[in-house]
């Protein structure tokens, strides 16, 4: 029996190195000491990179980093001096005016652009579409390109086309990570001026464990096209639950302290030019709305696990 547990530890040892494991029990020399069976199948422990195996970090030497830190050494300074500043003076904001619009990005200058990337399926090899953001002739920002769900055949890809926008990563002094607070709001306002498509509006709220790195609130955005900006007024308590593109069967609130990412995605599998025009992003409280979640609850058995 002690044999047998040993066994058992050590194969489970083996396992948690790797993220996502396919392997035949009469492969792996230390599943062939255990007398249990393991069939084929795909051992998930956790995920080893927030970006699901997508590394787009550029590689550098150690001593390009120092002459990069050194470069942005003033600017942190600058940041941590103005965060004191801020902790001195505790003048925070408590109540939202009702009826008032207070904007997160004002896109009126190619500063505010610096803000965002914009990613698509070619951009790892997966697809054939392309996509940018840039300034419009109107001097707004501009997010367009050419959607394509052509499928690339290497027998891995299954299905393809989409373009999305997101913004970075907040950050203080010194690189630290930080996160939106919309806690004192319920209702995100967008003008644009689309092209008739449907877009997709994403909330990213990652927490710390890899569990919720994917957790996203989805909500979609209906553009009516033609020359005419429209404002679109969307309550949070609309937003439903994914992660890694899949809708949850047990939905939660989204936690408004905790927004890290807002983006747009077009992905209505319609092969084509795009194009969506963005004035403003930003929040506002509505007294009338007091709606907190407007999806069902589900109560699921404590041994059900992964909805």
């Amino acid at each position: 029996m002690s044999l047998l547990k040993t066994n058992v530890i050590t194969s489970v040892k083996y396992l948690r190195s790797f993220s996502v494991l396919c392997r035949k029990s009469n492969q792996d020399h230390h599943l062939k000491k255990c007398p249990i069976l393991f069939n084929t199948q795909r051992w998930l422990f956790w995920e080893r990179h927030r970006k699901g195996g997508y590394d787009t970090t550029i590689k550098t030497s150690n001593w390009e980093h120092l002459k990069n830190g050194l470069v942005e050494l003033k600017h942190e300074l600058k940041l941590f001096a103005k965060e004191l500043k801020e902790l001195y003076d505790m003048d925070p904001l408590l109540i939202a005016r009702p009826g008032e619009i207070d904007l997160l990005w004002c896109f009126n200058s190619p500063t505010v652009l610096e803000k965002f990337v914009t990613t698509c399926d070619s951009d790892h090899g997966e697809g054939y579409s392309s996509c940018t953001l840039e300034m419009s002739p109107a001097g707004r920002a501009l997010f367009h390109g050419y959607l394509d769900t052509r499928v690339p055949k290497d027998g891995r890809i299954k299905k393809a086309g989409y373009c999305a926008m997101r913004s970075k990563m907040q950050r203080k002094s010194f690189k630290r990570a930080s996160t939106f607070d919309w806690h004192l709001y319920n209702t995100l306002v967008l003008k644009v001026r689309g092209d008739g498509r449907a877009y997709l509006l994403n909330i990213s709220t990652e927490g710390y464990y890899d569990i919720t790195w994917n957790d996203i609130y989805h909500y979609i955005l209906y553009t009516r096209g033609g020359p005419y900006w429209q404002v679109a007024k969307i309550p949070f308590s609309k937003f439903v639950l994914g992660s890694k593109g899949r809708l949850q069967d047990k939905q939660t609130r989204m936690r408004f302290d905790k927004v890290t990412h807002f983006g747009i995605s077009c992905g209505d599998k319609i092969v084509g030019k795009f194009n969506l025009e963005i004035e403003y992003v930003g929040l506002e409280f509505d007294p009338t709305h007091d709606e907190e979640f407007a999806y069902e609850m589900y109560k699921t058995d404590k041994y059900i696990v992964a909805v």
